[in-house]
């Protein structure tokens, strides 16, 4: 009998750069334009899917990745903001009575804002290099809204 051995081909320095380059690129365009305007961070990954979506699958798929995750945490620091201003609010509407809850609730709105930012930062960069080394990166807390 003979053993077959399967050979899978690895991404080409090209691709490797594109998807690496669609996860840098999603976290500089965030990171220029604010956490609070993270639309960018998307855009940057949706522009690099357009251009390689037809010529590598690898690049592709990464771009698609950071697209999903750089929505999801924008998605999540929108409900952060949303929440603070309810918290804000409850303070105003009961003169400062509501302080005792909202205070902190707030602080722990603030940790939770310090939370999305970090695993923001941290993630991208652990998905560029992973691309970059020619290896698959699924990122946590991502909501699959592009498949």
């Amino acid at each position: 009998m003979e053993a077959t051995t399967v050979q899978t081909l690895s991404p080409s320095q090209s691709e490797r750069l594109w998807a690496a380059g669609a996860h840098a690129g999603a976290l500089l365009a965030a990171l220029a334009t604010s956490w609070s305007a993270g639309i960018a961070g998307a855009l940057a990954a949706f522009a690099v899917w357009m251009l390689v979506r037809d010529r590598s699958e690898f690049a592709a798929t990464h771009a698609k990745e950071a697209l999903n995750f750089n929505l999801s945490m924008l998605l999540y620091a929108i409900a952060a903001v949303a929440i603070g201003v309810v918290l804000v609010g409850a303070t105003v509407l009961t003169l400062g009575l509501g302080l005792l809850v909202t205070a902190p609730a707030g602080l722990l709105l603030v940790l939770a804002y310090a939370a999305i930012a970090v695993t923001w930062l941290v993630c991208s960069l652990i998905a560029a290099f992973k691309a970059y080394d020619g290896q698959d990166y699924r990122y946590p807390l991502t909501l699959r809204l592009f498949g």
